[in-house]
């Protein structure tokens, strides 16, 4: 009963968000045609319906499935398969199939040129990117649109926009060359590949050079994520991650290499065995590893953040090498994700690379990922690095480079950007850090005096908030309506249960951003918060009024032909 209820909770949770993903589909569509009539052509229209077509298709090929787990099981099982004296059973797609088949809805809206690989990418898509996708619609401009939408829910940085303009905009990056405009080595151009060994050297502290020969570059973190995926599992074999986790690695997993992720669930209650919150230790690697390998999971891997996103925490070298030792125990690559490590801004916290111990437990297994979207302010450059010490695996991930390789131009630009040691080290990093400081004790303060409780961590991006007191019953479902509450109040950010967190309530909030846009966020936010609490509170005055009358209601005397019996 246990096991069933908690099935329950996930397909309940899982309809939910496909419900209120319709729901705000429908809203943006019939304020895109209400607003902006004029603007809409027919195609753009044909588009937006398709969407919703595909949207209630999902929901519609869901529920039999969801009907169907809360079964009995069947006993009656032919040798040919079919359950309940010979019927075969219906797939959840097969059933959607036949709705729309007794229906011209399908033939107006949902095509069929969609493989089944291709409905799934394309609901998974829909899923992952809702948010992103309204706000990239419906901005919010301080000047054009001050009512559009202000998105702290995605780890962006433009704190520091203003100095990367101006550096990118003086002479030395105007250099065009005709290699420049061919296509290039798809492990990247040998002049970047040489300048980010050198920088990952520098900053990163390593005891030796790093060789140029073992870095891959591709177009974004998540590509060489995705990549090394592929390279180090077949469909069907898993990583490890510890949760709560950056919610774009079962995106990246899932769309090329079909490579699952086990959670190990880190807890915020503090405990003897858990001292500080969320906190990771061998025991609960260990525990994972032995839960799946129960399931008959295969694990290939470990999946580390350090600076960790979204908690914060950067892990002590102590922690490293423990975590380092365990994957060596039991033969498992270790993918070290550093996207933060110039982004801790608290001088009494030191960052250690992955990359600066002397003695690696299994080098050819440990794969460092790096890139300059949140440490540079520069996100729409799309550029991701790999470092591994495994020339095998540096070879497989070059093929990727066919796919996902940067621009001659851009590579060039970030080469002269990553070279600049004396604009980085004078001008850059120190106002960048100020500003992560100053945004970071806005943003803190005016949680406190909220009342919220948060992390207090001195890296990365965010902070992670807790919203705990604001749900009733503290459930994913409430998490949801929390989260929709601040959608209404255009405002986005980021859910626990996006970065597969095992407690309901847990929120991840961008500080990066300029003052300006912070102070409107905080008034929509506190807006958001004021109004879902008012809320609350009448349906419980309402649901205690309720109770109050049906308890106080006689009860119906027995019929005289039953007080006869």
């Amino acid at each position: 009963m246990r096991d069933q209820a908690l099935r329950y909770r996930s397909i309940h949770t899982q309809l939910m968000e496909m419900v209120l993903t319709l729901r705000q589909t429908v809203e943006d569509h019939i304020t895109q045609l209400t607003t902006r009539p004029q603007q809409q052509d027919g195609q753009a229209i044909r588009e937006q319906e398709a969407l919703l077509g595909r949207l209630l298709f999902q929901i519609v090929s869901f529920l039999p499935a969801a009907a169907q787990s809360f079964q009995p099981p069947c006993t009656s099982t032919d040798s040919r398969g079919d359950v309940g004296g010979g019927q075969p059973v219906q797939t959840s797609r097969q059933m959607g199939q036949m709705f729309y088949q007794e229906s011209d809805f399908e033939n107006t809206v949902i095509s069929y040129d969609l493989s089944n690989r291709g409905i799934d990418i394309s609901a998974l898509y829909h899923l992952s990117f809702r948010d992103y996708n309204t706000y990239q619609g419906n901005k919010y401009h301080k000047d054009k649109n001050t009512l559009g939408y202000i998105n702290l829910g995605t780890s962006e940085n433009k704190l520091c926009t203003d100095l990367l303009a101006e550096r990118l905009s003086q002479s030395d990056m105007t250099y065009i060359d005709e290699d420049l405009l061919q296509y290039t080595d798809w492990r990247g151009q040998p002049f970047l590949r040489k300048e980010v060994a050198r920088f990952l050297t520098f900053y990163c502290k390593t005891p030796e050079f790093l060789d140029p020969e073992n870095v891959v570059i591709l177009n974004g973190c998540p590509a060489v994520f995705s990549a090394l995926a592929m390279v180090l599992c077949d469909p069907g074999e898993a990583f490890l991650v510890p949760t709560p986790s950056y919610g774009g690695f079962a995106f990246s997993t899932h769309l090329y290499s079909k490579v699952k992720l086990i959670p190990v669930h880190l807890e915020s209650q503090v405990t003897e065995a858990n001292g500080y919150p969320f906190q990771l230790t061998v025991d609960k690697l260990e525990q994972a590893l032995l839960g799946a390998k129960i399931e008959g999971k295969k694990v290939r891997g470990l999946v580390l953040i350090n600076p960790q996103n979204p908690l914060g925490d950067v892990y002590s070298q102590d922690s490293m090498m423990e975590y380092l030792e365990f994957a060596k125990k039991y033969n498992l690559h270790v993918i070290v994700d550093e996207m933060y490590m110039l982004s801790v801004f608290d001088e009494a916290i030191t960052f250690h690379s992955v990359l600066s111990m002397k003695s690696l437990p299994d080098p050819n297994k440990t794969h460092v990922i790096w890139g300059t979207s949140k440490d540079f302010c520069i996100s729409g450059f799309r550029f991701g690095a790999l470092y591994t010490h495994n020339r095998e695996v540096a070879s497989a991930m070059s093929s990727f480079g066919y796919l996902h390789s940067i621009s001659g131009i851009a590579q060039y630009k970030l080469h002269q950007l990553l070279q600049d040691r004396e604009w980085i080290d004078n001008i850059y990093l120190p106002s960048y850090h100020f500003r992560l400081q100053e945004a970071h004790r806005y943003v803190t303060r005016k949680l406190k005096a909220l009342k919220v409780p948060f992390l207090n961590r001195g890296s990365g991006l965010y902070v992670w908030i807790n919203l705990k007191q604001y749900l009733d019953p503290c459930t994913f479902e409430e998490e949801l309506l929390l989260h929709r509450r601040f959608l209404d109040h255009k405002l986005i950010l980021s859910p626990g249960k996006t970065f597969m967190c095992k407690e309901p309530g847990w929120f991840r909030l961008i500080f990066a951003a300029r003052p300006h846009l912070l102070r409107i966020a905080r008034r929509r936010f506190q807006q958001g918060l004021v109004e879902h609490e008012q809320e609350r509170r009448v349906k419980q005055l309402e649901d205690a009024t309720k109770e109050e009358v049906s308890t106080s209601q006689p009860e119906t005397p027995a019929s005289p032909a039953l007080r006869k019996s």
